[in-house]
């Protein structure tokens, strides 16, 4: 799997990093994903002028994950309602027992009369309430006594709290105000199987009816809605998002590794599935809700299996027809653009990440974006005020998977390096100490203390491949780069921290249902001989994402020509006044007409403008084949919305018809601006490359 994206030397300095992912260009606008890492099960409320984001945070620890903002664009952290969750052996891979992919599942958040809650699944330890009068914490934990699971709660104006839940048959149940568990004698099917709702159920009553929002897998991931003027219905249903993704491949899936399987050991053979070209899956925005702003606009927010990240959060601008909620804009209800204008708040926001993610371990506490493996094994795991660094003590373990006090954090694409500066020389005979890829297969490069001297040895599970190296120091750099759009990623070292030598071929990073989670970067340390050994410490770890800095993806000011993926062919302004193509090899492709300039008209709106003289790239009628024209005076619907598709490529929304510029391969007909969206493999014709001809 040796791929040209890596080169066999890396020449980048361990101390250069650069900003990391937000969604918002710092324009007006904001593009998808909210977090380009992985945030899963989203569920959002608004109190007063400030935004709550929750989410599923499954094994890791500390969990229950609680974010917070004021556009819903720009997220900081708050705090995490758990640091442990002590309900057996399995949380802390003791006596054999694991619980990858298992604890908090699926949160709900919700505020009323001065409090917040936090309903989530524990997985086969039950539902359980998380309460604080402050969303910074500290919450306190309250088992509820019930195995309901993907559930939403309402608070009624009457007093009575509902809680939805359910798969296919949607159930309703009353829970006691006490929050002690659920009301005896209340359970009932509010929607029969078979009437098109799904899992993951988020309740809200706006202007005295009942919704309920669903995500639908049968067969391909999408939204529903339900709606009712009484709790317990009847409700009629409908879809109000489908097909949307933005044109995001579904990655390489593990095939036989999933919930309720094993944790694979070393020589395991996995079967893993490529990326698909355009089968849907459940990559579409699926399970979400919505959220109104003070001036009562609604806004969507949804999940979407993204690759090797894991499944991320989007957000959408909602607009309301015949009494239904749609993710989208008028003219293309049931998708959503990848880049739009913010959400219209009074408070003024500047773009900021969520999270810190290099860290120099010189604090009293770890940044907030680390999570362990499982819960922490106190008292073998230290932050070294005076040197600045994590040590990690080992304990006995089979392999990486069984390792206590492995640290973590989400990798984040597009592309992303993690390097940490490890100290071996404090190993005994049988310890390991390294970064990984927590994934399964996982794959690591790693000290190993022999008599002696030290190896570094780098394992893929995948390949049940182990390469290993002599190093005369006990000190060495460690990096693994990724690149999270094509599912792989590379180990390298360095003495020095400016020269990287690779190891190994590039691995594979599929996604797997046993953690549930994307891959993660890992710093950790363990005994392979059954025993305690010594400690390793990890003086620095750094992350460098060179696509997070987006601000030239549009390319304001300057000419370009566009090529369609899904035809290969140039966009050619036609002297005869339409938008058409011509071959690369033909005369015209060295002439001016397959030359744009692109002009700012603000919030990431632009105007082409064709440099052969037939005028600016303008929408005519409502956008059919051959509605997108020629014409020499600029107007309103010479408007596009820049859609950033990032490595080069983009789409154009038309801001006369909130369709999308395009054409259907293989037809030879002229460019039209009615196209809904793009297919996953971005081929339908919709989708451009572009390519700087002139400054």
């Amino acid at each position: 799997m040796k791929l040209l994206f890596f080169a066999a030397i890396c020449l980048m300095s361990f101390n250069s990093y650069s900003q990391s992912w937000t969604a918002d260009n710092g324009n007006g606008t904001y593009t998808n994903p909210l977090f380009y890492d992985e945030f899963s099960d989203p569920d959002i409320i608004r109190v007063g002028e400030d935004f709550y984001l929750a989410g599923t945070t499954m094994h890791s620890m500390p969990g229950l994950v609680v974010l917070h903002s004021k556009d819903l664009v720009n997220w900081t952290f708050l705090s995490y309602a758990l640091d442990s969750l002590s309900l057996g052996p399995e949380f802390n891979l003791q006596d054999g027992k694991e619980a990858y992919g298992q604890g908090v599942w699926a949160p709900c958040i919700r505020y009323q009369n001065g409090m917040f809650y936090i309903f989530t699944n524990v997985n086969n330890h039950g539902m359980q309430v998380f309460m604080a009068k402050d969303p910074k914490g500290p919450w306190t934990q309250k088992p509820m006594k019930s195995k309901i699971y993907d559930l939403s709660v309402l608070f009624d104006d009457d007093g009575k709290i509902y809680a939805v839940y359910n798969y296919n048959e949607v159930r309703m149940v009353e829970l006691k105000p006490d929050m002690s568990g659920v009301v005896e004698g209340t359970e009932k099917v509010i929607i029969p199987a078979g009437n098109n709702m799904g899992e993951g159920h988020h309740i809200y009553k706006i202007k005295g009816k009942y919704y309920i929002i669903s995500a639908n897998y049968a067969p391909c991931g999408r939204m529903q809605c339900a709606r009712a003027d009484k709790p317990y219905g009847p409700y009629e249903t409908t879809v109000i998002s489908a097909k949307e993704t933005m044109g995001t491949k579904c990655g390489w899936l593990t095939d036989n590794v999933g919930l309720g399987h094993p944790v694979p050991e070393p020589g395991f053979k996995f079967k893993l599935t490529p990326d698909a070209e355009s089968y849907f899956g459940a990559v579409p925005l699926h399970q979400g809700g919505i959220v109104d702003l003070p001036n009562g606009d609604w806004w969507g927010f949804s999940m979407m299996d993204f690759r090797s990240v894991g499944r991320t959060t989007f957000l959408s601008p909602v607009t309301w027809k015949d009494g239904w909620p749609y993710f989208g804009i008028e003219g293309n209800l049931g998708r959503s653009p990848r880049t739009w204008i913010k959400p219209n708040v009074a408070t003024q926001t500047t773009p900021i990440a969520p999270y810190q993610r290099s860290d120099d371990f010189s604090g009293t506490k770890l940044l907030p974006v680390w999570q362990w493996n499982h819960n922490p094994t106190d008292g073998k795991w230290e932050l070294n005020k005076k040197h600045g660094s994590l040590r990690l003590f080992t304990l006995p373990a089979k392999d990486f998977l069984w390792a206590r006090n492995t640290l973590t954090q989400r990798v984040i694409g597009p592309e992303s390096s993690g390097t940490t500066l490890l100290d071996a020389s404090a190993l005994k005979s049988g310890d390991i100490a390294g970064l990984a890829i927590l994934n399964m297969p996982y794959a690591s490069l790693g000290m190993v203390r022999r008599d002696g001297g030290f190896i570094l040895r780098f394992y893929d599970q995948y390949q049940n491949k182990t390469i290993d190296k002599i190093l005369s120091s006990a000190k060495v750099y460690l990096r693994v780069t990724g690149n999270y759009d094509e599912d792989i990623a590379q180990f390298s070292y360095s003495a020095d921290g400016v020269t990287f030598t690779n190891v190994g071929d590039s691995i594979r990073l599929p996604y797997q249902l046993k953690t549930f989670q994307g891959s993660r970067y890992a710093l950790f340390a363990f005994n392979t001989e059954g025993k305690e050994g010594g400690y390793a410490d990890f003086e620095d770890f750094k992350l460098d994402e060179p696509l997070a800095n987006r601000s030239n993806n549009i390319p304001v000011g300057k000419v370009i020509t566009l090529t369609n993926l899904g035809t290969n062919l140039l966009a050619w302004a036609n002297p005869h006044g339409m938008m058409h193509s011509q071959g690369k090899g033909s005369p015209e492709a060295n002439g001016k007409g397959v030359r744009f300039k692109v002009h700012d008209r603000g919030k990431g709106r632009v105007a082409l403008e064709a440099l052969n003289g037939t005028g600016f790239l303008t929408v005519v009628g409502i956008g059919i084949s051959g509605d997108v024209r020629m014409l020499k005076e600029e107007s309103e619907a010479g408007l596009f919305q820049w859609q950033d598709m990032l490595h080069g490529q983009c789409m154009l929304l038309s801001l006369k018809t909130n369709r999308f510029v395009g054409l259907t391969p293989g037809t030879n007909e002229p460019y039209g601006a009615d196209f809904p969206g793009t297919l996953p493999d971005r081929k339908d014709g919709t989708v451009f490359e572009w390519k700087i001809v002139e400054e």
